[in-house]
């Protein structure tokens, strides 16, 4: 074979000299051979076009791979992996010196067995195939050369004509600067070897464990045979397939005199044993690629921040949760978790397993785009609080409504039950997640604003004008990632404060950030993309939120931790109330095709998506069946071993009793009193401003009792509840209704917890209430207030012969105590 090369280089120079002198001798002749002058043109034509890439030869130097093999270690040095480029594709460069001479006979035996007798072209492959395409009517076989395969691989495109006269003309520009080794080892360190596996090297640490010097006959020729065919010739997948394909390699090497029939027989019956599909990553492969992507050096090891005994089980969450939610056309899943102090990445999870190709594995969901239902309702609260908007006791309609929409049908917002709750305060539209009251605000807030707040919490991809969205942004009409809705709560976690992100430990970035003026200072050229990038790793941080009040972030943290706020959505003792304080928000997309859980304690941030990579619909699951489970025990994890702090109470604000129809002072006539916080000048308009809801009338005999009269815009949700009952049905009793059950809250004084016991419509008779069987003294013959207490109970009214029973609860709030040891069954 080194015969062969010398020969060809020798073969190089003298046909440059011969075309010298031919070209010389041709111009004398044309000058006297004037019939001649036609074919000469073509003559010199054809010599000048062959010579041009001689004029623009590509070299060696010009085609230097220099991606270098990472091995990345979590934060207590623990190995994660080894990354083999700087981007999801596996590969590494070898000299052809260190490639096994059997690998590089069987490549170059099935792919171009006259490699080293001809140029860039094989004038006699092309002669063959065309006679066989003419014979056959089709194309039999083709003629591309190594050379020529190199050239595609450098410049993809598609199969036409043009194309093919470009990767021509590349592949002379090849030969014309280039050996036939240098072309050689060009070409098999690129190789595409199935999946994303690129070059011989690569596919023999993945497939063998070996390196590609120590690969033996039966290796190498398995290795050549997939390039013809990388994606229906993987080892993982089509290994019958490959072992046919083998067979036409052996063949070749065996008439090329490379191996004995009796060698290549050996060869094809040797058992060969592959590596797990794991392709030396231990844990975290999405972020260890990702990571890797942001990088501007290649050092030999990275200690990152992820932690792999939580990676490793935040992972295997992942995957059981997608077992359990199959059924309901749900097959992906990713998380997040984020240390709140530092900003650590701790466990970054982006698909249940990423090397199930079929399964499209290596899609990553904490960087995927996707709209985000609900869960920026939290930051639309918050900065209608700061700019005074709204106030925490301010009651938000949660009615019909309508908005006209230039050139399209009018929009109605609703929630997915279809249904309207009225009269709402901010706490419990917030927590329940309601639709119309959000929208509302966002009305006053305007969109323009609230997209700027978005971009300061780092939503980079929200990148379409606030027309664009509307006011459905308030609702999840964008397109966010994972990652960047974590980031945002981190920022609520710490009370309006950025955080910078970090996935490196503080050592290695200093050293990235070195490296990086290093070779700045020597005038390298740095990929514009790659650095842009790494800012968003290290040390990158939402900008600065002019303004911000620590008050409001806490106080949409505490609301996000009234697990009482959203009973009416998702009950008390749900998948998102917890033995500890954490502040947590759900969200799903129109059609159920995301579902999304995300919250924090003291210590962390949990994010959780759940859906489809292609879209798809899940079947009626929702972000508290979808994502909130998985967020869950990620959480209880995190705090097996230590409870995080309560949540501190926002400064600077005092609490107060409020009627929780209203919002105001309660009156004696509020039949549900509830604690809010309040600023402290605003106390003053408490004191003195009447309750808008319920107004104080006189009565025929002198007396003052109190009505109940909404704002006319209730009017169209008054008309669509339950028709009340009047005196003509009968005695009846209106509140509290059958089945109701009661929560009283610890610490809380008796006046703040009365319960109204209230008939339909009063009564000109003496009417006698009794409770479990005691009589109870009255106030009115149409309602009167109890200091509940926990137990169950049967109030009966009377009057005449009339009379009316119905049954309920009290219990006491669960005081969430300190629980050690507390863990998720595996």
């Amino acid at each position: 074979m080194q015969q062969r090369r010398w020969l060809h280089t020798k073969q190089l120079k003298n046909m440059i000299q011969v075309q010298r002198r031919w070209l010389l001798v041709l111009t004398g002749w044309y000058a006297k051979h004037s019939l001649a002058k036609l074919i000469l043109t073509l003559v010199v034509l054809v010599i000048v076009v062959r010579s041009l890439p001689y004029l623009a030869p590509i070299r060696a130097v010009h085609l230097v791979q220099d991606q270098q093999a990472i091995e990345f270690t979590d934060r207590n040095g623990l190995l994660l992996g080894t990354v083999l480029t700087r981007d999801q594709e596996h590969t590494v460069t070898v000299p052809l010196q260190q490639v096994s001479p059997h690998f590089i006979q069987a490549i170059v035996a099935a792919e171009d067995r006259r490699f080293y007798q001809h140029g860039a072209l094989d004038g006699w492959a092309i002669g063959r195939a065309m006679l066989e395409a003419l014979q056959a009517r089709q194309i039999v076989s083709g003629a591309s050369t190594i050379t020529m395969q190199l050239a595609r691989m450098l410049e993809p495109s598609p199969r036409t004509l043009p194309e093919k006269l470009k990767e021509i003309w590349l592949s002379w520009r090849l030969t014309a600067g280039m050996s036939k080794d240098e072309i050689l080892q060009a070409y098999i360190n690129r190789l595409p070897m199935g999946g994303n596996i690129y070059g011989v090297e690569a596919a023999a640490r993945i497939y063998f464990g070996i390196p590609a010097s120590d690969l033996n006959v039966a290796q190498a020729s398995v290795l050549a045979a997939i390039p013809n065919d990388p994606n229906h010739l993987n080892p993982y997948d089509h290994w019958e397939a490959l072992k046919r394909r083998q067979t036409y390699v052996l063949d070749r090497m065996t008439q090329d005199r490379y191996l004995s029939r009796a060698e290549a027989d050996r060869a094809w019956q040797e058992e060969l044993s592959l590596q797990r599909r794991q392709q030396g990553i231990v844990a975290a492969p999405h972020f260890l690629f990702w990571l890797a992507d942001q990088r501007s050096t290649h050092p030999a090891q990275v200690q990152t921040t992820i932690d792999l005994p939580l990676q490793q089980f935040a992972e295997a969450q992942v995957q059981q949760m997608i077992q359990a939610l199959a059924p309901h056309n749900v097959h992906h899943a990713a998380a997040l978790v984020l240390d709140n102090r530092s900003g650590d990445v701790l466990a970054y999870v982006g698909s249940p397993d990423y090397f199930a190709d079929a399964q499209k594995g290596r899609n990553d969901g904490v960087q995927a785009l996707r709209q985000p239902g609900s869960t920026l309702k939290p930051f639309l609260y918050e900065l209608a609080l700061e700019r005074r908007v709204i106030r925490p006791n301010t009651i938000l309609a949660d009615i019909p409504t309508r908005y006209a929409i230039p050139g399209a049908q009018l929009y109605t917002p609703s929630d997915y039950s279809e249904t309207f709750q009225g009269p709402v305060r901010v706490r419990v539209a917030l927590a329940n997640s309601l639709n119309v009251p959000a929208v509302r605000v966002l009305e006053k807030v305007s969109v323009k604003a609230f997209l700027d707040r978005l971009h300061q919490l780092g939503f980079t991809h929200l990148t379409q004008t606030a027309d664009h969205y509307g006011l459905g942004l308030a609702l999840g009409g964008g397109e966010v990632s994972l990652w960047e809705l974590a980031r945002a709560y981190l920022v609520l976690a710490n009370q309006g404060q950025p955080v910078a992100l970090r996935g490196m430990r503080e050592a290695e970035g200093r050293k990235q950030e070195a490296e990086g003026r290093r070779q700045k200072a020597k005038g390298r050229r740095q990929d514009e993309r790659k650095t842009q990038n790494a800012k968003l790793l290290i040390p990158y941080a939402p900008s600065s939120i002019p303004h911000a009040s620590s008050s409001t972030w806490s106080l949409i943290t505490d609301m996000l931790n009234d697990p009482h706020a959203r009973a009416k959505a998702f009950g008390v003792d749900s998948l998102l109330s917890l033995p500890f304080p954490a502040a947590v928000k759900t969200g799903t997309s129109s059609d159920f095709r995301d579902t999304w859980t995300i919250g924090f304690t003291r210590d962390y941030t949990v994010a959780v998506w759940v859906g489809n990579f292609d879209g798809a619909p899940m079947r009626q699951v929702s972000g508290i069946t979808g994502a909130a489970p998985l967020w869950n025990r990620i959480m209880l994890h995190l705090h097996e071993q230590r409870e995080p702090s309560a949540f501190p109470a926002p400064s600077g604000l005092v609490k107060r009793p409020i009627c929780a129809l209203s919002g105001a002072r309660p009156t004696p006539a509020c039949p549900s009193v509830v604690q809010e916080y309040f600023e402290p000048q605003a106390l003053g308009e408490y004191d003195r401003q009447p309750d808008p809801f319920y107004q104080a009338v006189a009565t025929s005999k002198g007396q003052r009792e109190y009505r109940l009269k909404l704002p006319p815009e209730y009017n169209e949700w008054l008309a669509m509840q339950p028709l009340i009952p009047t005196a003509a049905d009968g005695l009846r009793i209106l509140s509290p209704r059958n089945g109701d059950v009661f929560l009283l809250e610890p610490g809380a004084t008796d006046s703040a917890q009365r319960l109204q016991f209230k008939l339909a419509s009063p009564s000109n008779q003496t009417v006698e209430w009794l409770l479990n069987g005691q009589p109870l003294a009255t106030q009115t013959p149409g309602s009167i207030f109890w200091v509940p207490k926990p137990g169950r109970w049967t109030l009966l009214v009377k009057t005449g012969d009339r009379s009316d029973r119905v049954s309920f609860e009290v219990q006491m709030a669960e005081t969430r105590s300190t629980r050690k040891g507390f863990s998720v069954a595996q």
